[in-house]
């Protein structure tokens, strides 16, 4: 027998937060996530309840958690697509019986509310964490990038589920010959570019800055809805304390800004070991390795042109010359690998432009789809 309940209430969502502890507990490449930051993302202080609705669901067995998942409402995602729902967070022990109770309310969930198709995952936007991994399971995920075990994907097409899209994940290690490429294939160009840094003195103009031209740059790609205010403030709060300056830069032609790349250092280095407890020792081991003991991975997370220079030969050259700006700074903080991620399987640029710069594919994640 497997029950599935809404969860309601401080011990519900405790539950929630800690099952993939059951689930992963002897998978050496899962990364407990810290439960404070779990608490506060789950939270109605996340951007997301500005213009979505969500319900969190566990299963039970004998009175014991054995899955979990979101079903959603966005309504931005509404506006462009029509009666689209999601689902999130999906985590389970191999069952199937587990699976199908939990898929059937999310899109219980969705039917009552209209919706037609059901998508996902997306935890809970796809402007946050997104995808089923698919391929890569041996290795750790980035920070912000999810993890799964290989029979979750069996389990869903049994249910009816069908791919919608894969999104990649390069990773670029750091050798003599990559670096070398970045410097040969950047394209001569008329254009005068001038690559910067951002200030943090004034972020708020920066990120409204950064997501103008993320917006536009992202706004024809499969599954985009844009940055709101909101959205941008919140991911900024984490930008401003944990994030050099220098990971982050704006390239602007002929003075206007046309460019931008965003880089994270990959906390899952640092908080591995904390098994997700962060208070009361753990901040202090953070703050230790974020000082002596940096990560040696980071991930470009965000990237992005401007629509009127992406099919010129400045387009190229704006991602290239990010690439290789930001490199200075990975290099003084010891980085040996940047993964790029994700990007669409069939965003055929960007992916034969990684592949030029030595990076190889090495994670892919998928996004699920099912008629209502």
């Amino acid at each position: 027998m497997v029950q599935v309940k809404k969860v309601e209430n401080r011990k519900d969502l405790e539950a929630f937060i800690r099952l993939p502890w059951r689930i992963y507990q002897e998978d050496p490449a899962w990364v407990p996530p810290l439960i404070w930051e779990r608490k506060e993302f789950l939270s109605s202080r996340n951007p997301f309840f500005k213009y979505g609705e969500a319900c969190l669901f566990l299963a039970y067995q004998d009175g014991v958690p054995v899955g979990r998942i979101s079903a959603q409402v966005n309504r931005l995602h509404l506006a462009r697509y029509g009666p689209e729902g999601h689902f999130g967070f999906l985590e389970a022990i191999d069952d199937q019986a587990v699976f199908a109770a939990l898929l059937d309310v999310a899109e219980g969930f969705l039917r009552a509310r209209g919706l037609k198709k059901i998508l996902g995952p997306f935890n809970f936007s796809i402007n946050q964490e997104c995808g089923l991994l698919v391929e890569g399971f041996e290795t750790p995920p980035t920070f912000l990038m999810g993890h799964a075990r290989p029979y979750y994907q069996t389990h869903l097409a049994a249910l009816g589920y069908q791919k919608a899209k894969d999104l990649w994940a390069y990773l670029m290690t750091r050798t003599e010959e990559t670096l070398a490429r970045v410097e040969r294939l950047i394209p001569k160009s008329s254009h005068h570019v001038k690559i910067r840094t951002i200030s943090k003195k004034a972020l708020g103009e920066e990120l409204a800055l950064i997501f103008a031209i993320f917006n536009d740059a992202w706004s024809q790609n499969w599954g985009f809805i844009p940055f709101t205010r909101e959205d941008y403030l919140y991911f900024g709060k984490s930008l401003k304390y944990l994030v050099p300056e220098d990971y982050v830069r704006i390239a602007e032609v002929d003075g206007e800004a046309a460019a931008f790349i965003a880089i994270l250092p990959d906390f899952n280095e640092l908080i591995k070991e904390l098994d997700g407890r962060l208070f009361p020792a753990g901040i202090l081991k953070l703050l230790w390795r974020l000082k002596f003991r940096p990560p040696r991975r980071a991930r470009v997370v965000l990237m992005g042109v401007k629509q009127k220079y992406q099919r010129r030969l400045v387009g190229p050259l704006l991602i290239l010359r990010l690439i290789r700006d930001a490199k200075e700074a990975l290099l003084k903080r010891g980085v040996e690998a940047l993964e790029l991620s994700w990007i669409l399987e069939d965003n055929r640029r960007m992916c034969r432009l990684a592949e030029a710069l030595g990076a190889r594919r090495y994670k892919v994640y998928r996004i699920y789809e099912k008629e209502l």
